[in-house]
């Protein structure tokens, strides 16, 4: 993460730049100058001096550069964002956000941290050096997310008491454990007191928290939410304080919503974020770009649209020193060729030209990754482990909802054999599935049942299921589902496709089991083929996206109904539950 640090001889220059008195380092001359501050687009030159804004108006540099009339807007800012979700690494994720005008990102590594520990966040961290793009790193909350899963480590309020106040710390990542606040916990409370003690925010996680509840966990002093679905929960939100954060991401899609709550008065506190944003959504979409086209769409003024993706996140998250085109701010500025399609032609950060034209400009260099391999682990697993021995035929099962990673728990009536063994009826969408602990050889395996996927041949596996990152697998049968697990340890994680004991499709992710050492275009290619083969050849129905779905199946911070290593889980009751039902 890099900081700006403004030395006397620094701002001796900046201050001779902005005056006229010697000229510029760097003058983008004939832009119309876009004010997140007053609304209004002014039209002359930007001046840069040592990597910051020296001032805009009528300037002479050593370097010039014609906009030739384009926009300039401050560099955008995703206020929250999983790299490793993206399954590449930070130097990767840099390579393919820049182009498309992100500067900055918030990055919460709760995922690499889950399976690494803090060794996951030191990788992290020194990755980011790597890449033009600022990565402002939050120090994971929850680790593991919930109690009710196991992960591969532990970080408690004592460790956040060490780490928080670190440089490279921006501040305290989404708090998942909403119960532990609203209920005021020892452990949650300490944690948030610790990130305080240092001036550092605290992010927020509360799906579908309302009333005195909500009141309870914003009354700690939480920043900001992502997971509204509605406008009434954005509206409440808001009305308590809260930053609320747009989200528009690879598998949840709440932006058009919630912007329908967008008014002059509130829009101030809203920002733009991925969450989770995939190669594929990157390079056919875009990202925050993208974000700002669908804001115009749904009838954003685009000034209003371009402040949330980049004051209005600066302010949220204590980031003086950018998210404007002002004196004295960050050189971090992008160059639209319109405010419809955000067409971005070039991006400059810390005054520095580093994306034209869809090209990132900087060499890429990847940093070693031996610390984060071999993640994979598995104790005494077979296909034994997924029997069931079930006495009814009346079960609990999670039911995958459109358009999102929210489930509905219902209560079906399956086929058994003698044996209390579950037999897969084809006509009917209701499929075995399991998480397998890799972490710490508990050897642990949970079974239950999943309606909705779609699978009618074959078995996935994946090493990537939220947020612990247990291996998930669904299939048709044991055989298969034993297969695909096996696979997948085999080739240190990623994802697996089976069909008739054979691998049909596969994507190793050596990086901690999350994320590969590949280019974005590669990850894009082999999540297309895997895409492909899992409805052509497995028969994952149609609305469903096969790997994003199902690594939110074991989720257990995320209603309804979720599975983890330790069982079947009922959010909204907080508690196991029985795979058969009452």
């Amino acid at each position: 993460m890099k900081n700006q640090m403004v030395s006397k001889e620094k701002m001796k220059k900046l201050i001779d730049v902005a005056a006229g008195r010697i000229p510029a380092d760097l003058v983008i001359k004939n832009c119309r100058t876009i004010n997140v501050f007053s609304g209004k687009i002014s039209e002359g030159d930007i001046a840069f001096a040592g990597g910051l804004i020296a001032g805009i108006g009528d300037y002479e540099g050593i370097e010039e550069v014609d906009a030739e009339g384009r926009y300039a807007a401050p560099g955008f800012i995703d206020s929250h964002i999983h790299i490793e979700s993206s399954y590449v690494s930070p130097e990767e994720i840099g390579r393919l956000l820049v182009p498309h005008g992100t500067t900055t990102i918030m990055a919460d590594p709760h995922e690499i941290v889950n399976v690494c520990g803090i060794s996951g966040l030191e990788y992290m961290i020194k990755a980011a050096e790597n890449t033009a793009l600022d990565v402002k790193y939050e120090l994971p909350s929850c680790v593991p997310a919930t109690p009710f899963e196991h992960s591969g480590a532990i970080i408690d309020a004592g460790i956040i008491e060490k780490l928080v106040g670190n440089d490279n710390i921006a501040g305290l990542g989404e708090f998942m454990d909403f119960p532990g606040v609203i209920n005021g916990t020892d452990e949650a409370l300490a944690k948030i007191a610790a990130a305080k003690a240092v001036g550092k925010f605290v992010d927020g996680h509360i799906p579908g928290v309302t009333g005195k509840a909500l009141s309870a966990y914003a009354a700690a002093g939480i920043a900001a939410d992502h997971e509204c679905s509605t406008v009434e929960e954005m509206n409440e939100r808001l009305e308590r304080g809260m930053y609320i954060l747009l989200r528009q991401g690879s598998a949840c899609h709440d932006l058009r919503t919630l912007l329908q709550g967008v008014t002059g008065e509130n829009s101030r506190r809203c920002l733009l974020c991925s969450d989770d944003r995939q190669p594929r959504t990157i390079i056919h979409e875009g990202h925050i770009d993208n974000h700002l086209r669908i804001c115009v769409e749904e009838g954003l003024d685009p000034v209003t649209a371009i402040r949330m993706a980049t004051l209005n996140a600066a302010e949220c998250f204590d980031m003086k020193d950018r998210g404007a085109v002002a004196p004295g701010y960050r050189g971090d500025v992008v160059l639209l060729d319109e405010l419809k399609d955000f067409n971005v032609n070039r991006v400059f950060i810390e005054g520095k030209l580093a994306a034209e034209e869809g090209r990132y400009l900087p060499a890429v260099s990847k940093c070693d990754i031996n610390a984060v391999k071999g993640s994979v682990t598995l104790k005494d697993f077979s296909k034994d482990k997924f029997k069931m021995n079930l006495s009814s035929n009346r079960v609990n099962v999670i039911k995958i909802l459109p358009g999102g990673v929210v489930t509905a728990k219902e209560i079906e009536e399956i086929q058994l054999d003698e044996e209390g063994e579950f037999i897969r009826n084809p006509q009917v969408d209701i499929v075995k599935t399991a998480v397998v602990e890799r972490h710490k050889e508990t050897g642990n395996v949970a079974c239950g049942f999943l309606k909705g996927y779609g699978i009618k041949d074959g078995a996935i596996a994946l090493s990537i299921a939220h947020d612990s990152h247990n291996i998930i697998v669904v299939g048709v049968d044991d055989s298969e589902m034993e297969f695909a697990v096996k696979t997948l340890a085999d080739q240190g994680g990623g994802i697996v496709l089976t069909r008739e004991g054979e691998v049909i499709e596969n994507m190793p992710l050596p990086i901690a089991g999350l994320m590969s050492d590949r280019s974005g275009e590669w990850v894009e290619q082999k999540l297309t083929d895997i895409h492909f083969k899992a409805k052509e050849q497995l028969g994952i129905s149609g609305d469903v996206e096969p790997v994003m779905t199902l690594c939110f199946m074991s989720l257990a911070v995320i209603p309804e109904i979720k599975l983890t290593d330790m069982g079947l889980f009922d959010v909204t009751q907080m508690s196991f539950i029985p795979v058969e039902a009452e």
